[in-house]
């Protein structure tokens, strides 16, 4: 590890070292960083990379008139899918009391409907 000891984490304890281990993320502290917070974002990250890769190889960003009659590029069934997806999952959470994999199981299903069809 390259930094062993962090000496400002806070205005108390500035000059004071403290140890640090290998997945402490003091210079992020101000989100709430669990794993499945870190999780979600590296989704997305990984999402948008291999949406890059995939243009780069298969040049499809000719327009596609689906179901909802408007002409979707991949980033645009993409951006479509992950925005429904936090909504399943926020209507999830606000109206049922069941495990959030489900959500996450309507999510992935529609997805696969948005690229297929929309």
């Amino acid at each position: 590890m390259i930094f062993t000891n962090l000496y400002a984490s806070s205005w108390s304890t500035v000059g004071k070292p403290k140890e640090k281990g290998l997945f402490d993320f003091d210079f992020i502290t101000w989100m709430a960083w669990t794993w499945p917070t870190a999780s979600f974002f590296i989704f997305i990250a990984l999402c948008i990379t291999v949406m890059y890769f995939w243009e780069k190889k298969v040049p499809g960003g000719n327009p596609r008139k689906g179901i909802l009659t408007l002409n979707t590029t991949r980033g645009d069934r993409l951006f479509v899918s992950l925005l429904s997806a936090a909504f399943i999952h926020l209507a999830w959470l606000g109206l049922t009391d069941f495990n959030l994999w489900f959500a996450t199981f309507i999510s992935s299903i529609f997805a696969i409907f948005v690229f297929k069809y929309v």
